[in-house]
């Protein structure tokens, strides 16, 4: 191939990345879609409409990695696409004043919110943080891009060190301990992720054959819906939460709290102190027993409100006592 016909094969592609990709919007909206079914369950274990506690569970844990995951991948490989002819700086400030925007907007309502582990770093901060780092990647090989990501997924398990704990460095993720927080993504080891995204984009402008996958057109009604959620991607991440937590908050006024799970720290306190001197089935009959006694007594409402006195607590030493003897030997 003459080098003219290279030239003018390298700059269709070019003309093709920048334009909009319907496959990228689908992935991005199953994404959100994702995203919206993890808040959900979170919500609904939140206001223990439950009994489950997802974030004891490591299936949900793995899986609200995993949708971060790809929304960083999915940042670096749009990030690619969109500077495919050179940098864009006008729309990348664009770009990243709405990102950055929201990030302060999740801080500053999460702050209100949960005071004692508000989103300081969590999602949005990452993309917006990761798109300025990444900008010094973008002509770089594949080969080259992968090994630095490579080197960020591997950083938190070579460099964490408790000199990095300080709350100003926490962003970097290389402390010893994690922070309180209700969505914490720090640079190492997300970033690396949007290097994966930033490596699959070059790998994509090189090969012609895959550039056909950017005039794919959605057609069906449900690849369309998540094609809109997709563009739409950062007003129902901002939205989604108030109106799932309102109709939940609504429904845990009708319905009460799930049994179970507002019994679940008395529980898990009795249980810790009867193991010492029993075994585990029998404490977990003596416990349920003990609450079953204290949810027929005003009692109960102290418990949960973490209100209880001396006296009060005598009481409860009590009703377990009743609890033990009325249990069958084991």
């Amino acid at each position: 191939m003459r080098h003219s016909d290279v030239k003018a094969s390298r700059l269709l592609s070019q003309a093709i990345a920048t334009q909009r990709w319907d496959a990228i919007d689908v992935a991005r909206g199953v994404a959100i879609l994702a995203m919206i079914v993890y808040h959900f369950s979170w919500d609904l274990s939140f206001l223990q409409l439950i009994a489950t506690n997802i974030l004891q569970v490591p299936a949900w844990r793995w899986f609200a990695r995993g949708i971060a995951g790809s929304f960083l991948m999915l940042s670096g490989l749009g990030l690619v696409l969109a500077h495919a002819k050179g940098f864009n700086g006008h729309a990348f400030l664009k770009r990243l004043m709405k990102v950055g925007g929201a990030a302060l907007a999740v801080t500053g309502a999460t702050y209100l919110a949960f005071p004692d582990s508000y989103i300081f770093f969590g999602i949005l901060h990452c993309i917006a943080v990761s798109g300025v780092l990444a900008l010094s990647f973008l002509r770089l090989h594949p080969l080259m891009i992968l090994a630095a990501a490579a080197l960020c997924l591997a950083a938190p398990s070579v460099l964490t060190h408790p000199a990095l704990d300080a709350p100003w460095l926490d962003w970097l993720g290389l402390g010893s301990t994690d922070p309180v927080t209700n969505d914490y993504v720090p640079i190492f080891p997300w970033f690396g992720l949007v290097l994966i995204g930033v490596a699959a984009g070059r790998i994509l402008l090189a090969r012609q054959k895959t550039m056909s996958l950017a005039g794919w057109r959605s057609r069906g009604r449900f690849s369309g819906l998540l094609i809109w959620a997709g563009r739409k991607s950062l007003p129902i991440y901002l939205t989604h939460q108030i109106i799932l937590l309102g109709i939940l908050y609504g429904v845990l006024q009708i319905v009460g709290p799930n049994r179970m799970a507002e019994a679940q720290p008395f529980m898990i306190q009795c249980e810790a102190s009867c193991l010492q001197n029993a075994q585990p089935q029998t404490c977990r009959a003596l416990c349920s027993c003990t609450v079953e006694t204290l949810r027929q007594s005003d009692l109960w409402q102290k418990v949960l409100n973490n209100t209880t006195t001396a006296e009060d607590q005598t009481r409860i030493s009590r009703a377990a006592q009743q609890c033990l003897r009325q249990s069958p030997p084991s």
